[in-house]
């Protein structure tokens, strides 16, 4: 009896922010993102990271983890430790495409050899 194995391809998405004082524009992002794939890493800027770029988040880290954790497109949420960290995380998390909002156009197409870049207009 031969036993047949289906193999199931899940394309993973990563994003990056602060996502501090989450609003609708956030959301609808994440929404996007998750539509581009089956599984939605998301990597938020920890305190610390915040520091370095001279950015002060109303919410901790663990507080704004825990929010994105309960928003229905987040299948993950990872921190993001710094500006480098994007290369080895694509690798790490086996990430089929990478999204940013169109403000950060063309600032990861290094990436590009590695996986899909794209970046998402502003929600209007």
């Amino acid at each position: 009896m031969m036993i047949e194995r289906s193999f199931c391809f899940m394309k993973k998405v990563i994003t990056y922010g602060t996502f501090d004082l989450l609003h609708w524009g956030h959301i609808k992002l994440l929404e996007r993102a998750k539509q581009l794939g089956d599984y939605l890493v998301v990597a938020i800027s920890t305190d610390e990271f915040n520091l370095q770029k001279q950015k002060k988040a109303y919410h901790s880290y663990e507080h704004r983890k825990l929010i994105l954790e309960t928003i229905r497109y987040v299948d993950e949420v990872i921190p993001e430790n710094s500006w480098d960290q994007k290369v080895s995380d694509v690798a790490d998390h086996n990430i089929d495409v990478f999204v940013m909002g169109d403000d950060w156009e063309g600032k990861f197409d290094f990436l590009k050899d590695q996986c899909e870049v794209i970046y998402l207009p502003r929600t209007e």
